[in-house]
């Protein structure tokens, strides 16, 4: 059977490939220290859980409109106002299933074949394939640690061309854990504005943020900028809900009447139950538990920087957000593909390859699994390099 040449050219998820086998293998009774998922390894609230068995026993099982409910839409945009001083009526939200989902819709909606979008190095894998998937061309904007994986507004102008339709942002960042402060979004901002450069901010850790840092939503630098940008999020991270496939986006009405049409003839509305558990979510005080969760992962994020620190062939880069180990592995003499698939076969640690982010000198350790898992893991990894 013939593939679409469109299909041919996308790269199948590494993180999703690798999660699979380490998983397969620990099914098999073998032990894995498993460094791969993107997912908190915590329960979702009770809450939660029992506004989706109410919903469930209220007979709230049937379609929802396409973007999503009325009173999902009120609630995010009650929370935009509270967490981001952002206005948002409900017809400038779309509901979709899951955050992904909603990147996926926007780049359909806003792309020409040929249109290029600009994407900091490095970056989740998942945009740039999206990107191809509309028929865009992604142009890669290098960082280096040097800078702190930080993107500058002389980058973004300087990369900027006739065909340029739009960047994404993300912060706090998948895979480095980069949190941009308002002085640089302001920056960022400017730039993009000026050269007519849409704005797709990639919110989906604001929660997640260590040492006392803030999250800022750049599209709450000014009433023009927030015309030019479409803020994505969801309650996979925050709220530990990744299975229930809920993430939200936000702009301009024109566009987002679009996405909801796409929407429409695709996946239609997302799953009604989760809907309402998203719903209880997001409006239910919930800040304790997240403030908990937030510290058990600095708490983990210490302990692996901590581990790690005194030798050369694994050196991680202290994030500031999100649950993830950039670590560079040049030192180890081997790209990042080899190196995870080395150490997942000879040592029994999974970790993602940083090829896939647009740095292959690195790789990415989540740490969204117990410290006793991490400490047993770190063993692995400092064992295994030494004998390289």
């Amino acid at each position: 059977m013939n593939i679409s040449k469109r299909l041919l050219s996308v790269e199948p998820s590494a993180t999703l490939a690798i999660t699979s086998k380490a998983k397969s293998m620990v099914n098999a009774g073998e032990d894995v220290v498993i460094f791969a998922a993107g997912e908190p390894d915590f329960d979702t609230p009770d809450e939660v859980k029992e506004a989706a068995i109410k919903a469930i026993k209220a007979g709230r099982t049937k379609y929802t409109p396409a973007g999503g409910t009325v009173t999902l839409k009120e609630a995010i945009s009650r929370k935009f106002k509270r967490d981001n001083n952002l206005d948002y009526r409900t017809d400038e939200i779309v509901i979709s299933c899951g955050a992904k989902h909603s990147l996926y819709n926007i780049f359909q909606v806003i792309c020409d074949p040929g249109d290029e979008v600009l994407i900091v190095s490095p970056y989740w894998l998942s945009y740039e394939e999206m990107v191809k998937l509309a028929g865009a061309v992604p142009k890669i904007l290098k960082t280096d640690v040097k800078n702190a994986f930080r993107i500058r507004p002389e980058d973004i102008k300087s990369a900027v061309t006739k065909k340029t339709r739009a960047i994404v942002i993300n912060s706090p960042s998948n895979p480095a854990g980069v949190v941009y402060d308002k002085g640089e979004l302001e920056k960022i901002a400017d730039v993009c504005v000026s050269n007519g450069v849409v704005i797709v901010s990639d919110e989906i850790y604001e929660k997640i943020i260590f040492d006392g840092g803030k999250h800022y939503s750049i599209a709450s630098v000014s009433d023009e900028v927030k015309q030019n940008t479409i803020v994505v999020n969801g309650v996979s991270k925050s709220f530990s809900m990744t299975g229930w496939r809920v993430g939200y986006l936000a702009g301009d009405k024109e566009m987002v009447k679009k996405v909801i049409t796409l929407q429409s003839h695709s996946t239609s509305n997302p799953c009604s139950i989760s809907q309402a558990a998203a719903e209880c979510a997001i409006d239910s005080d919930l800040e304790g538990i997240i403030k908990k969760n937030c510290d058990e992962f600095q708490e983990r994020r210490n302990f692996l920087m901590e581990g790690l620190s005194g030798q050369d062939k694994v050196v991680p880069f202290n994030p500031q957000g999100a649950f993830y180990l950039f670590c560079d592995v040049s030192g180890c003499g081997m790209d990042s593909l080899t190196f995870s698939k080395r150490i997942l076969e000879e040592k029994k640690v999974a970790v993602i390859p940083g090829g896939p982010f647009g740095e292959d000198s690195y790789i990415r350790l989540s740490f969204a699994t117990d410290l006793a898992a991490i400490e047993k893991g770190v063993n692995r990894i400092k064992d295994w390099v030494k004998g390289l």
